[in-house]
């Protein structure tokens, strides 16, 4: 298991758009992809859509992102480097 705590830095948070570039990209990963928060405090499967619609995540929240399998490590940083990038949002 690989992990990494990063924070959501885009001016709207985790809505529709980010959510959907996350699960895009963490569907391209064998890797199994969980999201965990502490407030709220929620674990949730990174390749649902609708799992992390309902985290409600704003700016400046952190979440860690955890993920197990063959390519666990290219996916935990590749998927932090999409959220620490603002998901290409100002």
């Amino acid at each position: 298991m690989f992990q990494k705590l990063t924070t959501i830095r885009n001016k709207d948070g985790f809505h529709i758009r980010p959510a959907q570039l996350f699960v895009e990209k963490a569907a391209g990963y064998q890797a199994t992809i969980k999201l965990i928060t502490e407030e709220p405090s929620a674990e949730i499967d990174g390749k649902s859509i609708l799992g992390l619609m309902t985290l409600g995540l704003e700016k400046g929240k952190t979440l860690l992102i955890q993920a197990e399998g063959p390519d666990e490590e290219a996916a935990v940083h590749d998927l932090a480097d999409l959220v620490e990038s603002g998901f290409g949002e100002s």
